[in-house]
């Protein structure tokens, strides 16, 4: 063990899919890695206090810092990537992060997709229409 206690070990749960889905749009939300996520907010329920992801992380992680380095060793951690799969998994990231961010927005009626123009459009505001 580390002599500052820094020393990382794995720790598993299982939870529904629509729960880990939650907490990956969450995690996506505040710019953190799934792991940061959950080990922010368990330490938030332990201390009893409102959630805030710099104040409970632990010394050396980089919540809502550069997620990209985040990221990017987490894919290369089981395996070598050349630069075009590297940039092929970091886009369909974010590609997906688009995705979910969109149909949450047109599921509260803030956005909305016209078939006819091809394209987004804010609900109520903006372009004139």
């Amino acid at each position: 063990m580390a002599e500052d206690g820094t020393e990382r070990s794995v720790v598993k749960t299982y939870i529904p899919e629509y729960q880990k889905d939650e907490w990956r749009a969450h995690a996506d939300d505040l710019d953190m890695s799934q792991s940061e996520f959950v080990r922010a907010m368990v330490q938030a329920g332990r201390r009893g206090f409102e959630f805030d992801p710099v104040q409970t992380a632990p010394e050396g992680s980089n919540p809502g810092g550069d997620e990209l380095e985040t990221r990017l060793i987490d894919h290369l951690s089981s395996e070598s990537l050349s630069w075009e799969e590297l940039v092929e998994r970091l886009a369909g990231d974010f590609e997906d992060r688009l995705d979910r961010t969109l149909d949450e927005l047109q599921s509260k009626n803030r956005v909305q997709y016209s078939g006819r123009r091809g394209e987004y459009v804010l609900v109520g505001g903006g372009d004139g229409d």
